[in-house]
């Protein structure tokens, strides 16, 4: 160990970890020694896009943890990069700072930057029809006339539009289908009824989907040492075949409740 180098030895897991200026190097007793690039604030605000006050501020909140110190210097690593990198991930997706705090209280504070990554990758949109922001005149264009208090309403159940301020998040490609809807008199109560199914069965197949993910794929790639570019590569490849997948399950699934219900009437 050279002379300007700093050991630090953890008892309770068996960690000793050597910093020096350029690297910091972890070695768990029995494992192998992980090297680290050592950050200065400035080589970590460049790497970000964070401001200096910005990483500053999220370290006093606790959302990402202290600078390694080596004398009156602070250091960053690559975890302290993953975890900016997700907070900047969250405040994309409009995530309050008491959003962001809830949030990464579930993170386990251990978490690697491949762990992170993979928070990061499953945070990005799964559908690549992103709504659009309107007017209520833009959004009566579009439809090619008025719409009322109770149709809008509708539009909103069935996932067409939702209130955004003082205007409209809209899907362009579901639009056309809801305005067809309209035109004939889907009912308010059907629709609500609908989005009701939609929403409860959804988030059940999001969540056993994404425990088969975290527990059957990502392990493989992350033994294999896959970067979290491939691990988003990967999942970009999947929202398709998701997609797909579930519709054609859905059809499927739709015909023989057709099937059953000929039958039963038929008996």
């Amino acid at each position: 160990m050279k002379s300007w180098d700093l050991l630090v030895a953890d008892c309770d897991t068996n960690t000793v970890t050597v910093v020096n200026v350029a690297t910091i190097t972890q070695t768990t007793l029995g494992g192998p020694a992980v090297t680290s690039e050592l950050l200065t604030l400035e080589d970590i605000t460049k790497r970000v896009g964070m401001s200096v006050r910005n990483v500053r501020f999220y370290t006093t909140k606790g959302l990402v943890p202290p600078p390694i110190r080596r004398g009156r210097s602070g250091y960053y690593t690559a975890e302290h990069v993953a975890r900016l990198e997700l907070v900047r991930e969250l405040q994309g997706h409009g995530f309050t700072l008491a959003a962001i705090e809830r949030y990464l209280s579930h993170v386990p504070e251990d978490a690697t930057p491949e762990d992170l990554a993979l928070q990061r990758t499953m945070l990005a949109p799964w559908s690549g029809d992103q709504p659009v922001a309107m007017s209520h005149a833009e959004l009566e264009e579009r439809a090619g006339r008025p719409l009322s208090t109770e149709e809008r309403a509708t539009l909103e159940a069935i996932g067409v539009l939702q209130e955004a301020g003082t205007g409209y998040a809209v899907s362009l490609t579901q639009l056309p289908v809801g305005l067809g809807l309209l035109e004939l008199g889907f009912p308010r109560d059907a629709a609500l009824a609908a989005k009701e199914v939609y929403l409860r069965h959804g988030q059940e197949i999001a969540d056993e989907l994404y425990e088969v993910f975290r527990t059957m794929v990502w392990p493989l790639y992350q033994e294999s040492g896959a970067s979290p570019e491939v691990l988003r590569e990967i999942v970009e490849r999947l929202k398709p075949l998701s997609i797909s997948s579930l519709v054609s399950a859905y059809e499927q699934a739709m015909d023989e409740t057709k099937r059953q219900g000929i039958r039963r009437r038929s008996s």
